[in-house]
């Protein structure tokens, strides 16, 4: 254009002076954030954990994505106490959630003075839906739809029966370990002489499945309910951030699993072992339908993901189940029962393939989701965010020092060291059956023999095999003395355990309290 047309043009307004502004840059939609929880899975429960019998690709492909950790806790060893910390972010001490809420009237749940994860995502503008197991308060004021989630597809106890009719090819097991759990029934004194699919189906009328806070039927396998309910929560909010919370009650009893996953294990001869790894197997596939449609949806990308088990698997299926290479199972302090399989994937956040030998717990999981979510988590959390030392900004341990309370019962992990104080059993005391159960408000007490003390260096004892606690008496103190500190800011149980039993170990009897 010649010079002299162009200041013409200019003149009269037909051109800009000055260039267009340009487009403001878009601000990155906040990622989602699933957590997904198993109940009583073993720590060597899966192929990247170990496993020589359950096959878990999708889990296997998840850790693969991600984060393997190594040396993960959770803050009890039974389900309802590690739910509550899980989802505060502080060990369940601090407000007396310390033992399962067994068979009793069901007021009460997680004080109401706690924050949980839900409320605060949905603060920081999530859509937030839970799904699967609660298992923290059934009455007005403790259900999830008042603790701060949007939307809820599940049970509210326990255990409860993954279907209540059988197909050919399909199995429900019970153990003769796990006959307890079905004693805290009021349909289980009438179900004698019926069949074992029979007898499970009737622990559904106590621990009944819920959309929001109305009843429904569930005509199919429950893990597979509750993976539909999920894909269809991350369908219908793929347009704005969404928290999601599914909490799977497999592999937990009864064992239960259909033809379709029972046909993968083959060669699997014992009964037990089989109807587990099948149920695993579901679970497994749960984890691989939400990525695929995380996947399809085009938000693999902007997605959080945890996947964890909420305590080791339980001596009472006897057998079906494994820790690996730790020693104990649910129910004890031992690795067996708190160390457990933890997985952190956020691809393209997070560098895919590392396997973390450091200390974490289920504490950080909601400070995790607070950061990624970029709000501030609630005041006095016990966790720490994970994602500055998984994404290779911050060294050190997240969690150099991890405590554990049941009753008088008390451990510490402090470096390498793990010290376990446990209540010795009255002289007399026996080991008592699978089915004793202790009456309810029995208060935990100080035994006239003391206390036996463990300390094993799982540097050098990852099985706790060697105590040795007999050698490093200033080591025993010291341990000690931190524990005295951290338990100073706990308060009373809000009920006795009703799981108070005896157990032999190290040359001891002695009193637990699940």
């Amino acid at each position: 254009m010649k010079p002299a047309i162009m200041t013409a043009l200019l003149a009269m307004g037909f051109l800009a002076t000055t260039s267009a502004p340009p487009a403001l840059a878009r601000k990155p939609a906040p990622p989602n954030v699933i957590v997904i929880l198993a109940d009583d899975l073993g720590y060597g429960d899966t192929g990247v954990y170990g496993s020589p019998i359950v096959k878990t690709p999708n889990i296997d492909a998840l850790a693969a994505d991600g984060v393997r950790f190594t040396q993960a806790y959770v803050t009890h060893p039974v389900c309802a106490p590690s739910r509550s910390a899980i989802l505060t972010g502080r060990y369940q001490t601090r407000f007396g959630y310390e033992f399962n809420p067994v068979g009793r009237d069901r007021t009460g749940g997680v004080s109401l003075n706690e924050t949980f994860i839900g409320q605060v995502m949905k603060t920081a503008g999530y859509r937030t839906g839970m799904v699967g197991k609660w298992h923290l308060g059934e009455a007005d004021r403790y259900h999830p739809l008042d603790r701060g989630f949007d939307e809820f597809f599940g049970i509210m106890g326990g255990a409860t029966a993954f279907m209540t009719r059988q197909e050919p090819g399909d199995d429900s097991y019970i153990t003769p370990g796990s006959e307890a759990s079905f004693r805290t029934t009021a349909s289980y004194a009438a179900s004698k002489g019926q069949s074992e699919i029979e007898r499970i189906a009737a622990a559904r009328d106590q621990v009944p499945v819920r959309r929001g806070r109305e009843v429904v039927e569930v005509d199919g396998y429950l893990t597979e309910a509750f993976t539909a309910d999920s894909v269809r929560f991350i369908g219908a909010n793929r347009d704005r951030p969404f928290f999601l919370y599914l909490s799977y009650n497999a592999p937990h009893t009864p064992l239960q699993a259909t033809k379709k996953y029972l046909d993968r294990y083959p060669d699997v001869k014992d009964r037990g072992k089989r109807v587990y790894a099948a149920m695993v197997s579901s679970l497994d596939d749960g984890v691989g339908e939400i990525r695929a449609k995380l996947k399809a949806e085009g938000l693999e990308k902007n997605t959080l993901i945890v996947f964890l088990s909420d305590n080791g698997c339980a001596s009472y299926v006897q057998g079906a189940c494994t820790n690996g290479p730790l020693n104990g199972f649910k129910a004890t302090h031992l690795e067996g029962g708190v160390r457990v399989p933890y997985i952190v994937a956020w691809p393209g956040k997070v560098a895919a393939g590392q396997v973390d030998n450091r200390m974490v717990s289920s504490l950080d999981i909601l400070p995790t989701a607070a950061a990624a979510a970029g709000v501030r988590g609630p005041a006095r959390l016990d966790g720490v965010s994970l994602l500055p030392y998984i994404a290779g900004n911050k060294a050190g341990t997240p969690n150099p020092t991890l405590y554990w309370r049941s009753g008088p019962n008390v451990a510490i992990r402090d470096g390498n060291w793990k010290l376990w104080s446990v209540n010795r059993a009255e002289t007399g005391a026996v080991v008592p059956t699978a089915t004793t159960i202790t009456p309810d408000g029995k208060q935990a007490v100080l035994s006239s023999r003391g206390m036996h003390d463990m300390l094993y260096d799982l540097d050098k004892d990852l099985g706790e095999t060697r105590n040795i606690a007999a050698a490093n008496p200033k080591v025993v103190a010291s341990l000690k003395a931190k524990l005295k500190v951290w338990d100073k800011d706990n308060v009373a149980s809000q009920w006795t355990s009703m799981r108070q039993t005896t157990i032999p170990f190290d040359g001891e009897l002695l009193q637990i309290y699940p």
